[in-house]
């Protein structure tokens, strides 16, 4: 499948020089030349984005701010700063790469090829009854439409699909979901996120089937 590769540059002639260059080598592009644009982007959760820090209305960090809420789509930045602090504040905001202008096409192909090998091995999802998840973006699908769902709800999700056909006790879910053994959460705080995640992924919450309570001991993911 062809990888689909997001530029948010705005320098017009870079921009499109940029997305010439990576059609040549066999990617689809998507382009923006503001934060704005880029922002609505993310949506499309294209293979890997390359980011100018410097954009006409704010900072191309913040685009990547944006994208790690929800998803882990690789990130290079593009940047005329070369100064050690603006390269670590990039890689804390969780960039994957970092390319200081000017620099070189065929330099600059090589990086993406090394990001999008890195990630390549990264899973392909768990595929249930019309219901994909996709832990390597952190991401959920029914039926090919996006499900929003909260860091928790994810966290839980994916820990019970992990688990398909086995009982999750309460126990295990507030050790790997809370990571507090339970101790300073309420007693009925699993229960809350998981109707609220049944809500939304369930085409019929009252006809459960992904998640299924088993009484007394826990919770069960499909069959």
């Amino acid at each position: 499948m062809m990888k689909t590769i997001a530029i948010i540059e705005d320098d017009k002639l870079l921009n499109e020089a940029l997305s010439r260059m990576l059609t040549k080598a066999g990617y689809e592009t998507l382009r923006a030349h503001t934060l704005r644009e880029g922002l609505s982007l993310i949506s499309r959760l294209p293979d890997l984005m390359i980011i100018d820090i410097n954009l006409p209305d704010g900072e191309g960090t913040e685009l990547c701010r944006q994208a790690r809420e929800y998803s882990t789509i690789p990130v290079l930045f593009l940047t005329a700063r070369d100064e050690e602090k603006d390269m670590i504040e990039a890689f804390d905001l969780g960039a994957d790469d970092y390319l200081v202008k000017p620099f070189s096409m065929p330099v600059l192909l090589k990086h993406v090829e090394a990001i999008l090998r890195r990630t390549a091995g990264e899973e392909e999802g768990i595929l249930y009854r019309g219901l994909k998840i996709r832990p390597d973006r952190k991401q959920v699908l029914r039926d090919g439409e996006e499900i929003r769902l909260s860091a928790r709800e994810y966290a839980l999700l994916e820990l019970l699909a992990r688990n398909r056909g086995k009982v999750v006790t309460k126990t295990m879910i507030l050790e790997q979901v809370w990571d507090a053994g339970g101790s300073f959460v309420e007693e009925n705080t699993v229960n809350v996120t998981l109707n609220r995640l049944k809500k939304k992924i369930e085409p019929d919450p009252a006809n459960p089937v992904y998640i299924r309570n088993v009484f007394g001991l826990g919770y069960t993911f499909g069959e």
